[in-house]
């Protein structure tokens, strides 16, 4: 079988079921496991993200992180060449990967039967969730049944630790400019870590927020996780926040709970290291560990 990742959580999820050998053609943002790298590439960037501010890129797709023009191109002349059997995408995010309606009008002109899956989770549940729907399709149903298994052992060990601590008060930021509240699963990785997420709600497809809530809401934590953004860029835009009026009387900040995490590999996508984001939760909210011990890389104080 031949698979065509146009997701980097479908990728994600194709590695866990062991099955990574089986990728042809991957996304320009699929990162994770290492081996994937070697995978051709059939998409693309629109805009130089690396030279723009939040800001930018915001107004470059429409002044939306969840809707307007995508950041992605698709080669549909190499997604062609490569002949999959089975193309994975999503009708989630019109901005963070092709879109399904793109990739459908593609795989027609394929005509060589080629199967599209959609993946479209909103809940902790739907994510692993997409385990057992992928295996279904590739023919790994106990797989994909025991590494589900697997990971919500993980999530309700990490709850396990986290009982009877008392809760903080979190809010998520998935963009700097503007600013947007973490919404989808993130709240319940915050909750599942034992802390009370605010201004976004389970499954929530969220909306920009206002500064003014964020200092009403009085967190005791802020998480910086912007979508797409590794810590090391996120923290080129540190003023986004620092600069802002209030800023210095967050509990948050007053407190020293400001953290930056890799968004990309534990909370923007829809796979199964967002587990590992519950248990990196665990560690900032309350110095917990659970799994491996946190990196650098992985969680730090903004």
């Amino acid at each position: 079988m031949r698979i065509v990742s146009l997701l980097p959580a479908a990728t994600d999820i194709v590695a866990e079921l062991g099955l990574a050998e089986l990728l042809v053609g991957r996304t320009h943002e699929c990162d994770w496991p290492e081996d994937v790298r070697s995978v051709p590439v059939v998409t693309g960037a629109d805009l130089a993200q690396d030279s723009m501010s939040s800001r930018e890129i915001s107004e470059a797709v429409g002044g939306s992180a969840h809707s307007g023009s995508s950041l992605y191109t698709l080669d549909t002349k190499a997604l062609a060449a490569l002949a999959p059997d089975v193309v994975l995408t999503q009708d989630l995010c019109n901005v963070c990967a092709v879109s399904y309606e793109r990739v459908s009008q593609a795989v027609r002109v394929l005509d060589a039967g080629t199967r599209v899956l959609s993946l479209e989770p909103r809940t902790l549940d739907d994510v692993l969730d997409c385990l057992r729907t992928v295996g279904d399709l590739l023919g790994v149903r106990d797989r994909a049944e025991e590494q589900r298994t697997a990971l919500r052992r993980r999530l309700d060990h990490v709850a396990s630790l986290t009982a009877g601590l008392p809760r903080p008060r979190v809010v998520a930021v998935e963009w700097l400019d503007p600013l947007w509240p973490a919404g989808h699963w993130v709240p319940e990785q915050i909750t599942c870590a034992g802390g009370e997420a605010l201004l976004a709600a389970p499954g929530e497809h969220t909306r920009p927020m206002t500064w003014d809530q964020v200092v009403t809401a009085r967190p005791d934590v802020l998480l910086v996780l912007p979508c797409g953004f590794p810590p090391e860029r996120t923290l080129q835009e540190r003023d986004a926040l620092t600069s802002l009026p209030g800023w210095d009387n967050l509990p948050a900040v007053r407190g020293g709970n400001v953290w930056v995490l890799d968004g990309p590999a534990y909370f923007n996508r829809p796979g199964p290291r967002v587990v590992r984001g519950a248990e990196l939760l665990a560690h900032v909210l309350h110095g917990v560990r659970a799994g491996a011990e946190v990196t650098t890389g992985e969680a730090r104080r903004f």
